[in-house]
């Protein structure tokens, strides 16, 4: 599968689906995008069954703000509508892989007792 191209109109509607959706933020003039491309590029080939979705920051300035985006590339992962991961930085293949299998990996029961928890312990929002 190849990437999409991700807006503030498709983010939210593509993040919060069932499975596994990774986004990179990136842009044109951005060196470690252009060497982290092919990387996400041959993921996306070798992973037809995950969303590989791209926002470019300079044509998405307010999604890069809301998603607080502070340094590009940055690479998010999210699985069934819950965000996991959030790190800038180019990953090398092997990392990127890791990744992907970490987030295959999960028990998202697990994972959605743990975000209700969470969301429990905070006072104030009710």
């Amino acid at each position: 599968m190849s990437t999409v191209e991700l807006t503030a109109e498709t983010f939210e509607p593509t993040v919060t689906g069932d499975g596994i959706v990774l986004v990179d933020i990136w842009a044109e003039w951005c060196g470690p995008c252009k060497q982290f491309a092919p990387i996400y590029d041959a993921a996306a080939t070798e992973n037809p069954d995950i969303v590989f979705g791209k926002v470019d920051s300079e044509a998405n300035p307010e999604l890069s703000a809301a998603l607080g985006v502070q340094a590009i590339p940055t690479l998010m992962v999210f699985r069934d509508g819950i965000g996991l991961f959030q790190q800038a930085g180019a990953l090398p293949k092997p990392a990127l892989d890791s990744l992907i299998a970490q987030a295959r990996a999960l028990d998202m029961d697990q994972v959605r007792a743990a975000v209700a928890e969470q969301q429990q312990a905070q006072p104030g929002d009710a």
